[in-house]
This record gives structure tokens, sequence and C-alpha cells, in this order.
């Protein structure tokens, strides 16, 4: 496979300079680059070793090992943190690196996490088994940024959204086919847990190698060589870009008012009164409407606008609570016009923000720019997190939700008020910022 090529930032494509029969504002066709499908796969091998772990983690420290609901608790509060607290690690260590740097720290992410599945088999108790899903998830924190900075960096700007979605929609392929794995392996084997953690540090090998074999690992980019001064940039300076400001505000305020999914499934388990039988179904009715909608509303997100998509998101997001508050009787079909609300949700604002910092900071900091705005966002979603927790507690879910839906919806305006202004296009930190 040859060299990772990075392209400038171009202007949009005006109806002369794109030939007979182009439509305004509609980017070029563009097959989507070798890069981009490698990652893919990449994600999508991962995503089944971690589905698979994920799928029996509670049933296994609460069955099996006899953990405390508390102790899961806490040990879910470390699993889903943690990556947040890293990422800009992962996204400043990248962009230092020579040559291959982005590619170097996604292998490391990709490597620790592989090592953490045979791992459990060794540990038994909570203090231990937190250390291990840390590490999990400090590996997953080390390769985001780097990773969605190798897809900004393989594509042209236009056609950002539409690689995206691409990557998104193999990603959660493989969210949709861990849970399965984890099941038939479980059938299967006598030592039904061992067997999945065993056969879930394989398969994250796999994608390890898939990523140092298939991905290249020098950049030719188009940006001038900077003094290693100058390539050090700090969060103060990336957000004192006005672009990159606005995103990460918005991506905070809207992430502040985004209940987290587990929530959500129990707050439609219970308004529909759905067995909890059918409640491990829920996760998959997102991920199926999120596998169908990426690609389409990524390449939509290159048409209309990404951050015109990313609120439009939201507003999905928005209807998807209101159904759960409005007074209608519980039905099939209110459970997957919420389920596919949900999915739309992520297909519309998970790629498409990255695609949107992509064209907001240069290409010699991409891994610490989309660092930013994610930490930002992912540590806003832990927070709303606790709070929907608290509020629950105290007033019940439905109150709980209520206030959730009129946050949501507050973010939203301001949101919008915010991103009103386009940004100039991004220059490199050595030029004046405004």
């Amino acid at each position: 496979m040859g060299e990772l090529t990075v392209y400038p930032p171009a202007p949009r494509a005006t109806p002369a300079a794109a030939g007979p029969g182009a439509r305004p504002g509609r980017p070029p066709r563009a097959a989507v680059p070798a890069t981009v499908l490698v990652l893919g796969t990449v994600s999508l091998i991962t995503d089944i070793s971690s589905e698979m772990v994920t799928a029996v983690l509670p049933l296994y420290l609460v069955a099996e090992l006899g953990l405390s609901p508390l102790g899961f608790g806490l040990l879910d509060g470390v699993y889903n943190g943690v990556s947040a607290l890293v990422r800009l690690i992962g996204g400043r260590a990248s962009d230092r690196g020579r040559g291959g740097g982005h590619k170097t720290v996604a292998a490391l992410g990709y490597g620790l996490s592989a090592l953490c599945k045979p791992l459990l088999l060794m540990v038994h108790t909570l203090p231990l088994i937190g250390a291990v899903l840390a590490a999990d998830r400090t590996g997953k924190g080390l390769r985001t940024a780097p990773r969605d900075a190798l897809i900004s960096l393989s594509c042209e700007p236009a056609t950002r959204g539409r690689a995206f979605g691409v990557h998104r929609a193999m990603d959660t392929a493989g969210a949709l086919l861990g849970p399965l794995v984890a099941f038939l392996v479980l059938r299967a084997a006598a030592d039904g847990y061992d067997a999945v953690f065993t056969v879930s540090g394989c398969v994250a090998a796999l994608g390890v190698a898939v990523l140092l074999l298939f991905v290249p690992g020098r950049a030719r980019t188009s940006v001038t060589p900077r003094p290693d001064t100058a390539a050090r940039p700090t969060v103060r300076s990336l957000l004192r870009r006005p672009a990159v400001r606005r995103l990460t505000g918005c991506a905070v305020l809207l992430g502040l008012t985004t209940v987290s999914d587990s929530f959500l499934y129990l707050t439609l388990q219970r308004r529909l009164g759905l067995s909890e039988a059918w409640f491990p179904l829920l996760p998959l009715g997102t991920a199926a409407a999120f596998l169908l909608l990426a690609v389409p509303l990524g390449a939509l997100a290159d048409r209309i606008g990404r951050r015109r998509l990313f609120l439009l998101g939201h507003l999905a997001l928005l209807a998807a609570y209101g159904l759960l508050l409005a007074p209608l009787g519980g039905s099939t079909v209110l459970t997957c016009l919420v389920l596919a609300l949900h999915g739309g949700f992520y297909a519309s604002t998970d790629g498409v923000l990255a695609a949107a910092t992509a064209d907001a900071v240069p290409e010699e900091v991409r891994g610490s720019g989309l660092a930013v705005v994610q930490t930002g966002q992912a540590a806003a979603r832990f927070g709303c997190s606790l709070a929907f927790g608290a509020a629950w507690t105290a007033w019940g879910d439905r109150w709980a939700l209520g206030l959730a839906t009129g946050g949501l919806a507050l973010a939203a305006a301001l949101s919008a008020r915010l991103l009103r202004r386009v940004p100039a296009p991004a220059v490199p930190l050595s030029e004046p910022v405004t």
C-alpha cells in the first residue's frame, strides 16, 4: 500500500470548477480511500473483541465473582470514564511523533486494549479488575484521536463526512457482531467466561496486526516543517482558535444534556413495561439504525454542512426524549421509533463532529485538536450520567428525563447561536489568531 496522502484544505467547489453537470454545493463523488477502509476493518475487529467482553462482563462480575452492585457501579464508572482523561495525551503524542506518529500511538492504544482481554482470566478481586479495565480504557483513549486524524488526513476535505460515515458504519458492524459471537462461545465452551476472554484477546490481536501491516506509517504532507517548539500545542492555544472554541463549547453544552445509553434503555424498558429478557436487545436496535444511517448521513453532512447536521442529530435525540415523555401507550412501534431516532442521533453526530473538527484544525496539530473536542464531549457526558442518576434517585425517571429534555432544547438553541458564524479556514498556529 502506498503512502498516506494528506490533502490541503480546499475551497468549496463551484459549478464552473466542478465540471459539466455538477450540482451547486455537492462534493465530487470519490472512492473512499484505502486507509479509511483498513482503519474501518481494524475498528470492526476491535469492536467485536470489546463487545464480547462488554456483553458478558456484568453477569461475570456479579454472578460469577459475586461483586456487589456498588462494586460493579465503581467498575462501570472506571470503564466509561477513564478514556476521556487520556485522549489529550494520545492526540498530542501523535502530533509530536515523526513520520508515522499517528499510526504509532494508535497501535499502542489498540495493543494495550488487546493485552487486557486475556488478563481478565488472571484477576478476581475488585482492585485488580478495576486496574485491568482502566488499562483497557486507557488504550481506547490513546487511539481515538490519532485514528480519527489518520482518517481526516487520508481523504479530501470535501468528502470527510462520507469517509467518517464509512468508518463508523464498519465500527458499528463490529458492535453488532460482538454480542452474537460471545453468545455462541458461551454456548459452545465448557468454561464459558474464560473462553470468551480468550477468544476476545485473539480477535483484538488480529486487529492490531491488520493496523500494523496495512495502514501506511508515513504521511506525505503539504505542511512546511516547523521548529519543535511550534509543534507542541497546548489546550489553551487550540482553544484560542475561534472554530475550535465554538465546536468544543457546543460539544460540552450538548454533552451535558445527553443521557447515557444505559439510562435511556432503562427508561424505555420502564416506559413500555418490557420484560428483562428483551432488555439486551435494545442496544442492537440503536446499533442497527446507526449502521444503516452512518454512510448516507455522512455524505449528507458533506452537502449541507457538518455543523448543521451535528445540530440536527441532537434534535433527533430530543424527539426520542419527547416520545418517551409523551402520554402514549407502550407499543412495538414506539420502541422502534425511539431506537431509530437514537441510532440516527449517533449517525448524525459521532463521525460528523470529527469531520467538522478536522475542518477547523491544521494538519500539523490534527490529533491534538480532535482530542480537545472529544475530551470535552466525553467529560460532559460523564457529568450528565452522574447528574441524571442523582435526579432519578431523588425524583424518579420521568422528572429526570424531563429535566434532560429541557436542558437539551436550551443547549441546542445556544449551540445554534454559537455556530451561526462560519469561521475562516484553518491556519498554522504560528499565524496570529483573533
